[in-house]
Formats: structure tokens, C-alpha cells, sequence
């Protein structure tokens, strides 16, 4: 689109682009049921299947590759497709009870919508011990996974979630206009290429740390989270009680250490 841009005393007319943010909606069903909706989230396109997938295995919907049956943009009327529609088959009947959304979920909270409190918190065993990372290694990740975050460099209005190895390598990077949904993005691919639980990986995200960031990484078995942001005191608290190590401002040479300090080795 066009823009006025205001630097200093000029003002300048010329062309922006901007991230694209639309609604999806994610049903799902098991063998001889009708496709039910589970929620709506506002998202970018790209990567749907992983986000519908990721999603359904944060909620508590899916619990291994197997349960997968397959995932597919919903047809409608006389065949024509419905891209902002994606249907989620499981090899099993599908219970929903408990997972209810009273209206749709936006770009910034995954949580939106939740019947109750009790659903808030996913039943989720601690992680597993994982690796010991080198300081060094955690403090270059997000300028790896910047390098990687290629619609952010055209738009700068997406966040990231990536899995990396202790190592420091990239394994993947997933951009979205919403935090929540990068991480289902990145935790989707991993169900799909039959890759969780990711107990050995180190997960980095571009913002802040929420309480259901947290809840998610944990689902996924990640034991070590990055943020170049703030986590809550509720995500610290989840953090601790999950087993994982929680770091936040990671930036350039310092971070903070919030919970499990002994995965970071801070000779190296």
C-alpha cells in the first residue's frame, strides 16, 4: 500500500508492505463424525497444515503422529476450496468437550476464548533432562533465527519460533502475525515429520514468554526456551513446573536466567 513517511521535517510518499493477517478456521473430526469447528485464529497464510496440527496437539487433541488421518483445506458448496478453512481427521472419535471457544481467537492470545479456567492449564508431565548449552551458543541463536526470518525483513510485523540444536544450528523457523500461532507452526511441522517429542532441541522466540508459550513448548518436550523478550511471572511459575530452563532478554552478550539454570553453561 501506499504511506506518508515522516522523517523529520520531510515527508515522503511511497509504497509499504504490509504482513497480511486473516482469520482460519480449524475443524475436526474422527472416523463416521461430521467436522466440528474447534476454534478460529487470526493468522498469516502459509503453513496452515502445521498451525491446524500444531494446535490440535497443544490443545490435547492429538497426542501422536498416528492419531493423524489426514489434514486438508475444507471444500465447499460444489467443490470449490475454502483456504481459510482446514479439516483435521484423526484415526479415532473426537471428544471436543472442554475445548470450546466462546468467540474467536486474535493474533495476540492463543488463550482467547477458553469456557473455563480449568482448561487454562493442559495436563502436561515435566520434560525430559535435554542438553546443557553453551552461553555463547544461546546468545547468537536469535541473530540465526533473524537471518532466517525472511517475510519479517519485508514487513517487520511478524513474530518467530524456531527449534535449534544445542549445537546452535537452525532446524527450523516458522513466522506469524501471532506468537502462539509460530509456535504451533514450528510444533506442527515437528508431528508431522514424526519428530516430537523435541527433548533435545532449544526452542527461540522474537517476544515475550506468556504462561501458554510456556504450556505449549512444554507439550512439545522442548527443554530449553529463549526469548529476546519478557517472560510473565505466570510463564516463570509454568516454567519451573514443567522442568524447563527459561531465558528471557537474550540479547546480543546478556539474558536472564529465570528457572533451571543448570542446562546453561556459562563457562562457554
Amino acid at each position: 500500500m501506499r504511506v506518508r513517511a515522516l522523517h523529520g521535517d520531510r515527508v515522503l510518499e511511497r509504497p509499504d508492505k504490509l504482513v497480511t493477517e486473516e482469520p482460519m478456521e480449524i475443524r475436526v473430526h474422527g472416523p463416521g463424525q461430521e467436522p466440528q469447528a474447534l476454534a478460529v485464529t487470526m493468522r498469516t497464510p502459509g503453513n496452515d497444515f502445521e498451525l491446524a496440527v500444531g494446535f490440535c496437539v497443544t490443545e490435547g487433541i492429538i497426542r501422536a503422529p498416528d492419531d493423524l488421518a489426514s489434514v486438508a483445506y475444507c471444500l465447499a458448496g460444489e467443490g470449490e476450496q475454502e483456504y481459510n478453512v482446514v479439516t483435521v481427521k484423526l484415526r479415532r472419535p473426537v471428544d471436543l468437550t472442554g475445548h470450546e471457544r466462546a468467540f474467536a481467537a486474535t493474533a495476540s492470545c492463543g488463550l482467547c476464548g477458553k469456557a473455563t479456567l480449568d482448561q487454562v492449564e493442559q495436563h502436561c508431565p515435566p520434560v525430559a533432562d535435554g542438553p546443557v548449552v553453551a552461553r555463547s551458543v544461546l546468545a547468537g541463536l536469535p541473530a540465526v533465527v533473524r537471518e532466517a526470518q525472511a517475510l519479517f525483513e519485508v514487513t517487520g510485523g511478524l513474530h518467530a519460533a524456531a527449534r535449534c540444536t544445542p549445537e546452535g544450528a537452525l532446524v527450523a523457523v516458522r513466522e506469524d502475525v501471532g506468537r502462539h500461532n509460530a509456535l504451533d507452526k514450528v510444533i506442527g511441522h515437528a508431528l508431522l515429520e514424526r519428530q516430537l517429542p523435541l527433548s533435545d532441541e532449544v526452542l527461540i522466540l522474537s517476544g515475550r514468554v506468556s504462561f501458554e508459550m510456556v504450556q505449549k513448548a512444554a507439550i512439545a518436550g522442548f527443554p530449553v526456551i529463549g526469548a529476546v523478550s519478557a517472560p510473565s511471572s505466570l510463564a516463570v511459575e509454568a516454567a519451573e513446573r514443567f522442568g524447563q530452563t527459561l531465558v528471557g532478554f537474550l540479547r546480543d552478550d546478556s539474558a536472564n536466567v529465570y528457572s533451571r539454570p543448570d542446562r546453561i553453561d556459562t563457562e562457554r
